[in-house]
């Protein structure tokens, strides 16, 4: 059975012919929006008719979106691809949420802060959804902070700092 990655958000509409703007949340973008991609989205499945670059921003055609206004209907959807729970991003310095999601998550000196319950992406930086005994608490997912991810070993390790974790 596959779990399915968020690979995108289609933005706004370009033109007049059904094209959309998506923001890709994918380190893939040319994998996942290749000519004949089948993506997943709320409202059903939608094939990529074709995809390019305009201006430095994903432009996207779906064979099911048809028309400026079908495009801005479609404006918001969250689209996903489903994979295979083995499979891994090439990249070892990157992971699938589903891989991280209930993870223990403990400090560098290895005292205990909760579990993962998601990962929320940004504009400005991916943050980690930490569940404490009593609250959910925000932290941000960057190298500095974020030393260590062990999947296999099941935890993942933050260095938390003034104002971030206080009160724990």
């Amino acid at each position: 059975m596959d779990d399915f990655v968020v690979v995108g958000r289609i933005g706004p509409a370009h033109g007049l012919k059904g094209e959309v703007f998506v923001e890709p949340r994918t380190d893939e973008p040319e994998r996942r929006f290749t000519t004949g991609a089948r993506l997943e989205s709320a409202a059903g499945s939608l094939t990529v008719a074709a995809a390019r670059t305009h201006s430095g921003r994903l432009v996207v055609r779906f064979a099911e979106i048809e028309g400026r206004t079908a495009a801005e209907a479609a404006r918001g959807t969250e689209l996903t691809v489903g994979v295979d729970p083995a499979e891994r991003p090439e990249d070892p310095e990157e992971f699938y949420d589903h891989q991280l999601v209930g993870l223990r998550v403990e400090t560098v000196d290895g005292a205990a802060v909760g579990e993962l319950s998601r990962v929320e992406h940004n504009a400005a930086q991916d943050l980690l959804v930490i569940r404490t005994t009593d609250r959910e608490v925000l932290f941000p997912f960057v190298n500095a902070l974020v030393p260590e991810v062990d999947v296999a070993g099941g935890r993942i390790v933050i260095d938390d700092r003034p104002g971030l974790l206080e009160d724990l």
